[in-house]
């Protein structure tokens, strides 16, 4: 593996980095999980950011995998009737910290552009509920949103999976277990700069080590607290690491987004190749500079702004197709 120095980071997001380094430090281990899961502080409630873009949220308890249970969010413009498109969101956070709403700013757009519904899932966390729970969870609350697509006002052909890191990777994992259970079609697959490939084995993941946002370390971390001594074996289910899969043949489209100073860029650009190989439309961004989720950390940036505007461009072709 190449051990070469990483991409330059953009200058606007190399200022933020080093605002941000105080409060988030590039290396996440084990020992520090229940710290992570406390969360920074945040200055707007989830249902304050909802009231503000015209939203209204619904809980619902819902049977998931094993026989457990999971709570999925229904989030749908106030006053809305009638049907559209609808969204199935997958959340981020390494697979071991995050809940539903994480994530939440990169669909409220849709949702009110295009009148969409969104089903928003929480899926149980690693490492105490290593794989395949998250993906299991995951699908189940597919299978949910699609059997009540009518009741919801969802058009079945027009509803889409998207998630962010972990929930990209998780995201992709739905989407395959769907193909091969001939579960729910889905019209389209939002890959957020998602967490595919548990092998540590990239230039990428070499060159992101003790710098920038989510780097190596934390990545050993979530991977392990998911497949625990499978991780980087060949016990490892495509559905956990999308990565492995070698036949990736009718899927949904996909959109694939990433900066090019971050630990999964070389797994996502093999992942829009392998798509493309098997036949599948796929469009794959790779934003000079960018560090992991600095759309969400730096929305004010004109590469976050660019990124932001191409990822939303592709929704409203498949949304509005």
């Amino acid at each position: 593996m190449s051990t070469s120095v990483a991409p330059p980071f953009d200058p606007e997001l190399a200022a933020v980095l080093a605002v941000l380094g105080e409060q988030l430090p590039p290396s996440n281990t084990p020992e520090m999980i229940p710290l992570l899961r406390q969360g920074l502080p945040i200055d707007v409630s989830v249902d304050d950011l909802l009231a503000e873009a015209g939203v209204e949220r619904i809980d619902h308890t819902i049977a998931a995998y094993e026989g457990g249970e999971i709570g999925v969010t229904v989030l749908r413009r106030i006053g809305r009737t009638g049907v559209g498109p609808g969204i199935y969101h997958t959340h981020g956070g390494g697979m071991i910290i995050g809940d539903r709403f994480v994530g939440l700013g990169q669909i409220l757009p849709w949702i009110v552009k295009h009148d969409a519904v969104a089903v928003t899932v929480e899926y149980r966390l690693a490492p105490e509920f290593p794989d395949p729970y998250p993906v299991e969870d995951c699908y189940a609350g597919l299978v949910w949103t699609a059997e009540h697509a009518d009741e919801l006002g969802i058009d079945p052909a027009r509803l889409i999976i998207a998630g962010a890191s972990a929930g990209g990777g998780l995201a992709a994992g739905t989407a395959l277990l769907a193909r091969d259970r001939q579960g729910p079609p889905l019209a389209g697959q939002v890959l957020i700069y998602p967490m595919l490939d548990d092998r540590d084995a990239t230039v990428s993941t070499a060159q992101i080590d003790g710098i920038g946002v989510w780097d190596r370390t934390s990545n050993v971390t979530g991977w392990t607290a998911l497949l625990g001594e499978r991780c980087g074996t060949d016990e490892v289910s495509i559905y956990a690491a999308p990565a492995r899969a070698t036949d990736l043949s009718a899927l949904p489209p996909a959109f694939i987004d990433c900066g090019s100073a971050e630990v999964f860029r070389d797994e996502d650009v093999a992942y829009a190749t392998a798509l493309w190989h098997a036949g599948v439309q796929a469009e794959l961004h790779v934003w000079p500079g960018g560090f992991h989720g600095f759309d969400m950390m730096a929305p004010h940036t004109a590469l976050a702004q660019a990124m932001v505007a191409a990822r939303d461009a592709w929704v409203s072709r498949i949304l509005d197709a």
